[in-house]
This record gives structure tokens, C-alpha cells and sequence, in this order.
């Protein structure tokens, strides 16, 4: 049995039954390891050397929690939420409210591309701009569902097919240059051209979930948004005029340095030497933004040291091997073996991008003996190393979008976000990836 397959259907498996993911990796971590041959310690050393490559991360995410409630306190979200409200009015049928929807959803999305391309600050804005809408979609009686969809979308799509911001690292610093190292030639291949179908593929996902999976209303309890949101504010031009300022250095900090440790930090810091956080009140507004973002963050920390023990095992070169051993030049059958295990291994690591350098150097060589021309190769590699982004349980894509939505407890990360990214995206994905690499 191959361990890479045990861990990761082990690990969906205990999620989907409501063990927390966190745990589920971490006993799919070991089972996986024993599974691989690794001894007891071994799999222990391993995890722990892997749990320190996402500390950086959880760290990250946790300033921007107390950013983001920092940001909540001084009212500027909520004055967003209350202009949309005072729009939408005590009626919520008509045409007024679709607009309304229609509108909401266009902004999220406008706002997830961004943040891969334009602003590269991927999932920074979600605890920022979501919770404070959540009672503009309980009103609406959108699906939090869809808003996930969009959410996903936005996060993933950009980077896979636009080579600006993180689609700049993706495509042309990783997919390029890795392929490239394993010994295909670019020179002339457009990584654009390459990822266009598996891109409409993704793009397909969302229209299904918009206009008939999700499509009717559902209700949401207004008491518990309005406990955990604090919905009646009194509003301060000072305080929305820190916030605002707070939020352009947070992104030019983070720009400049690359570090969203340090642009959480800066932005929080305004917060404080302004007065809008009393320095007194300063520790208990950054102890609620851990609270609210250490699930992810230590989410993350397991998927590091779960995806160390999968290459400690060495079964991820085997998994692709064996899958080779059945293709018998068929290369309709290799280019699906190949973006399954693909879609297998983004579902364990969580990371697209920490996916493509480990499966190039064997996919590339296995293409080109298969007679596959370089666009296809680049475009089975690139769809191969995206699959699973959206719609692994432990994966930024998904945890972000679970992390505003479920504010105020009524999201639940694998029924509600997870399920519905993996059915909307990753099976169009995978259809749309082997469509390219047959057709390119």
C-alpha cells in the first residue's frame, strides 16, 4: 500500500466524520509514516522538522487577526456592512436584492483577484472584510456556501493563469523554471496559453455553483451574527481615518519587505500609537485575533509536518512510478493518472506551490517519453500541482474563506467550504487539465 494514498484518504476521511484537522493530520502523519516504513521516532523527527517550515506562517496569521479585529473596533467594515444595509432596506425580495447580491458577489471577487494579482496580499483581507458582512448575507439569504466558492475562486484561479503578483511566482518562477531544471525546453512556450483551459475549467466550476447548485436562498440565525459581530456602532471620523490609513501602510510594508508579518505588525502598531487601541487594551485586542485565526494557523504548522512525513516515506516518487507502470504509452490514461496523483498530493501538502518542484522532475521526463509537446507538458504539470489547492482541508484557499464566514459559528471549514470547492473546482479542474494536455 502506498502511504502517500493512505494518509491523505485517512486524513479527508477523519475530517469529513468532524475530527478536527488539525488532529486528523496529524494521526494521518503517523499512520503514514508507519505505513512507509518509517519507525516511530523517525516519523516524530520528521513531523517536528516539517512543523517549523509553517510557524512563519501561523505567526503571520496571527497578527493579521489582531489587525483584524483592530480594524473591526474602529468601525470602518461595519460602515461598509451599514451602507449596503441601509440600501437593501427592511425588503429583501425583488429586483433590488438580486442587484444587491449580484453586486456583493462581483465585489469579493474583484477584491480575492486582487489580492493574488494586483494587491499580492492573498488571504489578508478576508478576516478584515468578511465578518463584517455576514448579516448583509443573512439578510440577502445568499449561501455562505457560494460566498466560499467565490472566495476560493478568486484565491486560486489568478495564480494559475495570470503571471502578475503570485501568478508571477507560480507560473513562471516555479512551473517554468522547475519543468525547465527537469529538462523540457520553454524556450517559446506561453504559460498563459498553457493554463487558459485549465483556467475556464475553474471558471465553469463557479458558474455551476452560482447559478444552479447554490442558487436558492438560505437563512442564517441574525442573533448569533449580531453577539459575535457587535452590529450597533457609533462611528469616529478619527477612528475610520486610521483605519483607513492603517490598512495602505499594512499593504506598502508588506509589499516592501514581502512579509505580512511585518505589515500586520506596522498596521497594528498605528492602531495603538494613535489611541484608537487604548495601549492598555492593546494585549487583549491582539490575544481575540489569535483566538480568531489559530485554527489556521496551526493548521497550517500540521500540514507542514504531515507533508515531511509523506516525503520522508519516499512513496510520493513510487506513487508516481507505480501510476507510470500502468499508462503502457496511453497518453489519455497518463495525463488523468497524472493529475490524480497530482490532486492527491496538493490535498495532503495544502500547497500548490509547494507541490509542482516535488512532481516536475518526474512528470517532465515520463511526458516527454510519452510524446507529450512542451505546452501540454507545462499545462499537465501546472493543472497537476493546482488540483486539490481548492478543496483540501488543509489548504490557505479553504481555511481563509472558513475563517471570516464562520465568525460567528454558523460555517462549518468541511461541509461548507471544503465539499463545495472540491466538487466545483477540482473535478472541472481535472477534466479541463486533461482536455489541455490531449489537446495542446
Amino acid at each position: 500500500m502506498n502511504a502517500v494514498v493512505i494518509a491523505v484518504v485517512l486524513m479527508l476521511v477523519l475530517s469529513l466524520a468532524r475530527m478536527h484537522v488539525m488532529l486528523a493530520m496529524i494521526v494521518a502523519a503517523f499512520v503514514g509514516g508507519w505505513v512507509g516504513g518509517l519507525d516511530l521516532k523517525t516519523t516524530l523527527d520528521a513531523f517536528n522538522a516539517g512543523i517549523g517550515g509553517g510557524a512563519g506562517i501561523a505567526l503571520s496569521y496571527a497578527l493579521l487577526g489582531g489587525f483584524a479585529v483592530a480594524i473591526s473596533l474602529s468601525g470602518l467594515p461595519h460602515l461598509l456592512a451599514d451602507a449596503i444595509l441601509r440600501k437593501l432596506g427592511a425588503e429583501t425580495g425583488g429586483r433590488e436584492s438580486r442587484w444587491l447580491k449580484n453586486g456583493l458577489l462581483g465585489l469579493l471577487l474583484l477584491v480575492a483577484v486582487s489580492s493574488q494579482n494586483l494587491i499580492p496580499i492573498h488571504i489578508a483581507f478576508i478576516p478584515i472584510l468578511i465578518p463584517p458582512l455576514l448579516l448583509v448575507i443573512a439578510r440577502l439569504r445568499l449561501d455562505r456556501r457560494l460566498v466560499a466558492c467565490v472566495l476560493t475562486f478568486g484565491l486560486v484561479t489568478p495564480y494559475m493563469f495570470l503571471p502578475v503578483g503570485f501568478g508571477n511566482i507560480y507560473l513562471n518562477e516555479i512551473l517554468l523554471g522547475r519543468v525547465a531544471e527537469a529538462g523540457l525546453n520553454v524556450e517559446g512556450v506561453s504559460v498563459v496559453q498553457a493554463m487558459v483551459i485549465p483556467a475556464l475549467g475553474m471558471l465553469t466550476g463557479l458558474i455551476i455553483a452560482a447559478l444552479f447548485t447554490y442558487r436558492k436562498p438560505r437563512e442564517y440565525n441574525l442573533t448569533r451574527i449580531a453577539i459575535a459581530e457587535h452590529t450597533e456602532r457609533r462611528y469616529e471620523p478619527k477612528a475610520l481615518m486610521v483605519a483607513a490609513v492603517a490598512i495602505v501602510l499594512a499593504f506598502v510594508v508588506q509589499l516592501y519587505t514581502d512579509s505580512m508579518v511585518l505589515g500586520a505588525m506596522a498596521g497594528f502598531m498605528l492602531f495603538s500609537v494613535t489611541g484608537v487601541v487604548r495601549w492598555n487594551e492593546s494585549e487583549g485586542v491582539l490575544v481575540d485575533g489569535i483566538k480568531m485565526m489559530a485554527s489556521i494557523g496551526f493548521i497550517m504548522i500540521a500540514a507542514s509536518g504531515f507533508s515531511e512525513v509523506l516525503e520522508r516515506t519516499g512513496h510520493i516518487a513510487e506513487l508516481v512510478n507505480g501510476s507510470a507502470a500502468w499508462l503502457d504509452h496511453n497518453k489519455a490514461l497518463a495525463a488523468l493518472l497524472l493529475l490524480v496523483v497530482g490532486l492527491l498530493l496538493t490535498m495532503g501538502i495544502g500547497s500548490s506551490f509547494s507541490t509542482i518542484p516535488i512532481i516536475a522532475a518526474i512528470y517532465v521526463p515520463l511526458c516527454l517519453q510519452m510524446g507529450f509537446s512542451p505546452l501540454a507538458i507545462v499545462a499537465l504539470v501546472g493543472t497537476a500541482g493546482a488540483l486539490g489547492d481548492a478543496g483540501s482541508p488543509a489548504s490557505d484557499s479553504t481555511l481563509g474563506p472558513t475563517a471570516g464566514l464562520n465568525a460567528d459559528g454558523q460555517h462549518h471549514h468541511m461541509r461548507d467550504t471544503v465539499v463545495p470547492t472540491f466538487l466545483h473546482f477540482n473535478l472541472p479542474l481535472l477534466v479541463a487539465g486533461w482536455v489541455a494536455a490531449m489537446v495542446l
